[in-house]
């Protein structure tokens, strides 16, 4: 099916969704894979071939490019577009496939609601965050929590950092739609600062997050 959603995002850049419908011959049809591209699709197993797929045509959908730029790794795994000096992230899970460009560098994460996130909320929220919590919302809040320190993990773009340790999100109220809140990547001597927006969609809970510049 066409993108679901695609919109500008604050202060500059894009988002989109794609709702996979389409089967795997469909994607590889589009997107005329690099050889680098086929060797990673090739160790990719079962349905998440098709997410892998879905969301390299989202990008290329949102770029309208009339020739698509490959999705390449830097040396931390972090994934850039060929040819191109925007930040990206990319994100899918179940028929959902999510993707964030833009001049700054940004994280994305889309997650179906599962109720065994409230099983392992000790491994990546800090006290604090845990009490903002209120049993009402609690699945739909942890779900933001952990959507926005994957999308901070991966705008920082680097690999070894402990989602309690090392990232922070400022406790907030959570609300039933959209909302945002802000967030920190602390290592070392280094920190960075995001804005963190959020939406839910159905059974589905969509973070993305901007990295703040001249904090």
């Amino acid at each position: 099916m066409p993108i679901e959603v695609h919109k500008n995002i604050e202060p500059a850049g894009e988002l989109g969704i794609w709702k996979i419908e389409e089967d795997e011959s469909f994607f590889l049809q589009q997107l005329h894979l690099t050889v680098e591209e086929q060797q990673q699709l090739a160790a990719i197993k079962g349905r998440k071939r098709i997410e892998w797929l879905a969301v390299r045509h989202l990008l290329h959908q949102m770029s309208g490019r009339e020739i698509r730029g490959a999705v390449l790794k830097d040396e931390f795994g972090k994934p850039h577009l060929e040819n191109s000096d925007w930040h990206i992230s990319i994100s899918h899970s179940h028929e959902m496939a999510a993707a964030i460009a833009a001049p700054a560098p940004v994280g994305v994460d889309i997650q179906f609601l599962v109720e065994k996130i409230a099983r392992i909320a000790h491994k990546f929220m800090r006290p604090e965050e845990m009490e903002s919590l209120e049993a009402a919302s609690a699945l739909e809040h942890l779900h933001v929590y952990w959507g926005a320190k994957e999308a901070l993990y991966k705008a920082y773009g680097r690999k070894k950092l402990d989602f309690k340790e090392h990232i922070f999100i400022r406790p907030f109220s959570f609300s039933l739609k959209t909302g945002g809140c802000t967030g920190s990547v602390k290592k070392g001597k280094s920190q960075k600062h995001f804005s963190i927006f959020y939406e839910k969609k159905g059974d589905f809970i969509l973070v993305w997050a901007v990295e703040k510049r001249n904090v």
